[in-house]
């Protein structure tokens, strides 16, 4: 009973696994129901990460496969009632060797392509646009430095607010907005603590540090919106502070930046805004 407890649990999952790669490919850049794996890639850093991530699962049903047919083999071969006297082998020499140089081949199996990946993620290649994300408590704010001087906040929509395709706790009334096959290039910081600029379908996850500058980048080959959130715990609404942007053709995005400068323009000399007097989004 015990047994067909424990595979009915497996095929349950399983099925989920297969039902939630499903979802995920029918709702680019934003999580789908019952989904367990990876958003689907909408940049070339995150389908090598897709890769990897798939690469990886080979060396782990390998492992696990050949530890529970050892698992089987000694319940079989070596229990009380079919091995009554036991052997007093306490070396082998061909083991010993195999179970020091066959973990040191999957390590480097494993390190070659990772090296890869690191590398890939964080050479900037020549950017064609700059983004500067600053994270606040708790909302993001935007700026164009190669387009203007502009800035605006993006805080996460309330209830009432949302539109019909629009998900719950991720849209945002001001979206990032970004060309389609640009390579663009984002610096964060934090305005307050710590916060992190994380957007699955790009695979990139980046800490915003106040007085820092970080940096990273993404490549979207398709247009639409993409979400994500705070990684970082930085206070009671961490949880209400998503990012949304959104991807464009050029032609949209030059009369999106034109359009901006009017809307967000801001001058310089006026003190920046006071934190504490946004109000945090009713959820």
């Amino acid at each position: 009973m015990l047994v067909f407890k424990r595979l009915t649990a497996l095929a349950v999952t399983v099925f989920a696994i297969g039902a939630g790669t499903g979802a995920a490919l029918a709702q680019l850049g934003q999580p789908a129901p019952w989904q367990l794996g990876l958003q689907h890639a909408a940049t070339p850093v995150m389908e090598n990460i897709v890769w990897f991530h798939d690469y990886l699962l080979y060396f782990i049903a390998a492992i696990t496969a050949f530890v529970l047919l050892l698992l089987v083999v000694v319940m079989v071969r070596f229990n009380a009632r079919a091995n009554p006297t036991p052997s007093r082998t306490t070396h082998n020499t061909l083991i010993e060797v195999l179970w020091t140089i066959v973990p040191i081949v999957i390590l480097i199996l494993i390190a070659i392509p990772s090296f890869k990946l690191l590398f890939f993620q964080l050479n900037l290649p020549p950017a064609d646009i700059t983004v500067k994300a600053t994270g606040k408590q708790w909302y993001w704010s935007y700026s164009y430095p190669d387009n203007g001087k502009f800035e605006f906040d993006s805080l996460m929509l309330k209830a009432g607010e949302l539109k019909q395709d629009q998900p719950r706790l991720l849209a945002v009334d001001n979206e990032m907005v970004v060309p389609v096959n640009k390579t663009v290039h984002v610096i964060t910081t934090g305005a307050d603590v710590i916060h992190s600029f994380s957007v699955p379908s790009f695979g990139i996850k980046i800490d915003a540090i106040p007085g820092r500058i970080n940096e990273t980048w993404f490549k979207a080959s398709r247009e639409g919106v993409y979400y994500g959130q705070c990684s970082e715990l930085c206070g009671k609404d961490h949880a209400f502070m998503p990012i949304a942007v959104r991807v464009v053709s050029e032609q949209a995005f030059a009369a999106w930046v034109e359009e901006s400068k009017k809307k967000y323009a801001r001058d310089e000399t006026v003190a920046p805004t006071n934190v504490a007097a946004v109000q945090s989004p009713a959820r």
